[in-house]
């Protein structure tokens, strides 16, 4: 079996891009409780109400607390150069559990999983994204916390937090083998105010001919080329149409599973031909920028920053604060607009108009682990405490990553930061100074339970906590689909195709009828019909 599950690691074809990377640290194993140094380790985190297991113990629970517990994570957690051995202690204080750690290179992280699961020597708990969630998932490496989710106060918390939507995406054919910490986060689309102004539009599109309305309006009043344009006419990985939702609506280009639990490939639907035309319409009527089909996101972030484009559909969040400054940087307006998905944005899972939630990385418990409940509930549901785990686990150390001290960060550059007695805010990072922590591993504005205290507004910049309220309020979550030998044999073939037959469309090479008609006589239509009869066989 352990060949068979490297061999599947190295034929996925696409992985889910991972939340928040962190900074990479060396590949090492640690027991913290022998080394680590115990920094400011009877501070009050800023949190209330110590979620420490022994309060669950005292009111009866028959659950075991584990003693401790052996945990794989990427550089989304705290490296060593991080202040990881503080963060460490810290946990286990507030937990009561010994917690080791295996931390590869960032960005070697599933060479290494791969390496440990086929040696034998697994962890209790690691991280992993949503290829590796299906594959290991249906090869058994994964305890499967369906169960515990449905019955734990965290469900509870999230659902309290509109945030267990998220958890309820990630179920494997009614198996649930990973719990993320956040949204997996995704994109909202980018207005220039004074584009807008410019045009004399005064109300948001709502519809699809509104927002075509709109692109051409802006094109006029504007005198450019283009007005959007995108990483690619279709994504290289889920959600694969997240840059251009306006044009996809309810199209989806992969697999997906129907109301009546059956599944069906998207890209042959209706919907998707519908979409390809609207791309297509876009690309003629020189609305949207035909080198989409060559472009990075970088491409289109600097012809966004130049005023080429007026519209832009990237990520929520923290990017609504990046857009705003490079563009004030250049001499522009960085006033944007971010708006509410259109009404025909209805993607698989949604009942209404939606943004798409990517999937989140997520934390899994595997069945090596001696006691899956205990580590359930006094890590991973601790994790999204409401207290000072959570705490712990969004912010930092106190006096490693953040502080309430008075002081004066960068006081020998340009743009100073003062800070006052008693006032929060994020230290400097260590590996990389002159930059200050913006989290740890939980990104405060995509958490999926409430934080009491949370002090992010004083931290975050309002254009980011409103664009990323906007995405939180109006998306609905990807979905994983199950690994099968067909998927891992045809798939990645099959996406090429896919994506090429919908550019080749959009810049009017040929139509959609001949694009369909050379999907058949290639044999990709097969390769479909056998990857939905594996999920369905399932």
């Amino acid at each position: 079996m352990k060949k068979k599950l490297v061999s599947l690691l190295l034929a996925a074809a696409m992985v889910v891009t991972l939340v928040g990377c962190g900074d990479n640290g060396s590949t090492t194993t640690q027991d913290s409780g022998s080394n680590a140094a115990d920094t400011n380790s009877s501070s009050d985190s800023g949190a209330t109400g110590n979620t420490d297991a022994t309060e669950s113990e005292a009111a009866g629970d028959d659950i075991v607390k584990p003693e401790k517990i052996k945990m794989m994570v990427d550089g989304t957690v705290f490296t060593q150069e991080n202040g990881r051995d503080q963060f460490i202690a810290k946990l286990e204080e507030l937990t009561g559990i010994k917690i080791e750690v295996i931390q590869p290179d960032h960005d070697a992280y599933y060479d290494v999983v791969g390496q440990q699961i086929a040696s034998g020597e697994w962890p209790d708990v690691l991280i992993l994204s949503s290829t590796y969630l299906s594959s290991y998932g249906s090869e058994g490496v994964l305890w499967d916390m369906a169960s515990a989710w449905e019955n734990s106060d965290l469900k509870k918390r999230q659902e309290a937090n509109n945030g267990d939507g998220v958890v309820s995406s990630m179920y494997i054919d009614g198996h649930l083998y990973g719990m993320p910490a956040t949204h997996g986060n995704g994109c909202v689309t980018y207005v220039k105010q004074k584009w807008l102004d410019d045009a004399g539009i005064t109300s948001l599109p709502t519809n699809y001919a509104e927002y075509y309305d709109m692109l051409l309006k802006l094109k006029e009043a504007e005198g450019v080329d283009y007005v959007v344009a995108a990483a690619g006419f279709l994504g290289a990985e889920a959600p694969f149409v997240n840059y251009l939702p306006e044009f996809y609506q309810d199209a989806w280009p992969s697999f997906y599973q129907k109301a009546d639990g059956t599944w069906a490939d998207g890209f042959e639907e209706d919907s998707m031909k519908a979409a390809m035309e609207r791309l297509a319409q876009a690309v003629s009527d020189g609305l949207l920028d035909p080198e989409t089909n060559t472009y990075g996101t970088g491409d289109v972030r600097n012809k966004y920053y130049d005023d080429s484009l007026g519209v832009f559909t990237y990520w929520a969040g923290t990017w609504a604060s990046n857009l705003k400054n490079n563009l004030e940087n250049n001499g522009l307006d960085g006033e944007l607009v971010a708006l509410s998905p259109i009404k025909e944005a209805v993607p698989p899972l949604a009942t209404g108009a939606s943004y798409i939630d990517r999937v989140s990385p997520a934390w899994c418990i595997t069945t090596a682990c001696e006691n899956p409940e205990g580590v359930f509930k006094y890590f991973i549901e601790a994790m999204q405490d409401g207290g000072d785990v959570q705490f712990l686990w969004t912010y930092g150390v106190e006096g490693v990553h953040w502080g309430t001290d008075a002081e004066t960060l960068y006081a020998d550059t340009d743009s100073p930061k003062v800070y006052a007695e008693g006032e929060f805010h994020m230290k400097d990072n260590l590996e990389t100074p002159g930059s200050q922590y913006t989290k740890a591993h939980i990104d405060p504005m995509l958490a999926l339970t409430a934080l009491a205290n949370d002090p992010r507004e004083t931290t975050v910049k309002p254009e980011a906590l409103a664009a990323q309220a906007l995405f939180n309020e109006n998306s609905v979550g990807a979905f994983v689909v199950p690994s099968t030998e067909a998927m891992n044999q045809f798939n990645g073939d099959l996406m090429t195709e896919k994506s090429a037959l919908v550019t080749r469309v959009a810049l009017g090479e040929i139509t959609v009828d001949e694009a369909y008609a050379e999907y058949e006589s290639q044999g990709y239509a097969d390769m479909s019909k056998q990857i939905v009869d594996s999920l369905n066989a399932q």
